[in-house]
């Protein structure tokens, strides 16, 4: 028999506890690509917002029916509006995306004076960076957040409660190792590296360069010789006063990850790969001393007759199938075997998780066989989510 996930001292994830709590000011979704971190995060900042609270969600690389489900037609760097709460609702609901070389920009335009700025902009070298290298959308992830929380603090009636979804990146990890690879990347020793002499000259020089940029992608192999040189030290020269403040604003906003009002709730499928990605994140963040509120397990399968077990149900569709009697119900019966070998599957994969970390919270949220299309559907994610 599989392992019980769900045993009786384990705790179990009350999340309008955690909404409702207004020390609760930044509740982040993480986990692996894949597993619906997205959803459960505009259902949680939907239910906040039903129950009162002024949330703004914060959305990574969301599907075109995600923006239709919270009635929008698009979603992008600029917060807006949802439509469409529940009648009576006190609290408000701003939905936005996170535009990745947009708020790259918006850092530039803020903190460079407007002609080095227009300079940096321009950049062949910058753009490149801006739009793919690794770590620049979590680095931005946490640039907006922090926007976000200083907005927050300096309207007296703005957003009371944030929702970040973070981005779908292979490793759960990421999102706390990343900013910190990009900082290193935009710190002093790489203007160091870019801004010394070309004693050596030509190709020679060119090489030094291609070593300190190894984990540059392929959009910067591109632009060849000294024309990549030129770029280079025209970006360095136009940044350098803005490199520490890359590190500074970074540091900044982990530390707020840190703090009493910031929640996370890590979401994971009932697999193997997903939630031994969930495992490592618990451990990561309480390395870290970060809050965790506990684990969303998203897309479990829970047969409508449980008390029926795979092995009678195949029995019976044997037996069916031998008399040729019944067909739908023969076809019925085996779909109720498979779905009962897939939650046993399930249950024991959970398990390991549950026995790993026994005094983490647990709330589990049944597969939906379609799309979320509208706000009623992230509306009932949040009610299961609510009833665990």
């Amino acid at each position: 028999m599989p392992v019980d996930p769900w045993p009786e001292d384990q705790p179990r994830l009350d999340i309008d506890g955690l909404l409702d709590d207004p020390t609760t000011r930044v509740v982040v979704c993480c986990g692996a690509g894949g597993v619906g971190k997205t959803t459960i995060a505009a259902a949680s900042a939907l239910r906040a917002a039903e129950r009162g609270r002024r949330v703004v969600v914060l959305t990574i690389d969301p599907a075109r029916r995600l923006a239709q489900a919270l009635g929008l037609e698009e979603l992008d760097n600029v917060p807006r509006t949802v439509e469409g709460l529940l009648p009576g609702t006190t609290g408000r609901l701003d939905a936005m995306t996170l535009d990745m070389k947009r708020t790259f920009d918006e850092v530039i335009e803020t903190h460079a004076t407007p002609q080095k700025a227009r300079q940096i902009l321009e950049n062949p070298f910058y753009q490149a960076l801006s739009s793919s290298f690794s770590g620049t959308q979590e680095y931005m992830a946490m640039e907006k957040l922090g926007q976000l929380r200083a907005r927050a603090e300096g309207e007296p009636d703005g957003w009371d409660l944030i929702v970040v979804d973070t981005p779908p990146s292979r490793s759960a990890l990421d999102f706390l190792d990343a900013p910190g690879r990009l900082g290193a990347f935009l710190d002093g020793r790489f203007i160091k590296v870019l801004s010394a002499p070309a004693k050596v000259g030509g190709r020679a020089y060119l090489r030094v360069v291609s070593a300190a940029l190894g984990t540059a992608t392929s959009a910067l192999s591109k632009i060849l010789g000294g024309q990549m040189l030129r770029d280079v030290q025209t970006f360095v020269a136009a940044l350098d006063t803005m490199f520490g403040g890359f590190r500074e604003r970074a540091d900044r906003t982990y530390r707020l990850l840190q703090e009493p009002g910031t929640q996370f709730l890590v979401v994971a499928v009932p697999e193997q790969d997903a939630l031994r990605e969930a495992s490592y994140f618990v451990d990561r963040l309480a390395l870290e001393k970060m809050p965790l509120a506990g684990l969303v397990l998203n897309r479990v399968h829970t047969p409508r007759v449980e008390n029926l077990s795979a092995d009678r149900a195949s029995a019976a569709a044997e037996e069916l199938q031998e008399t040729g009697e019944h067909p739908l119900t023969r076809q019925l019966l085996q779909v109720h075997a498979d779905r009962m070998h897939r939650r046993e599957r399930e249950l024991s994969v959970a398990g390991r998780f549950t026995g790993a970390h026994p005094r983490v919270p647990v709330v589990h949220v049944p597969a939906h066989p379609g799309d979320v299309h509208d706000l009623e559907a992230l509306r009932q994610i949040g009610n299961e989510l609510a009833k665990g």
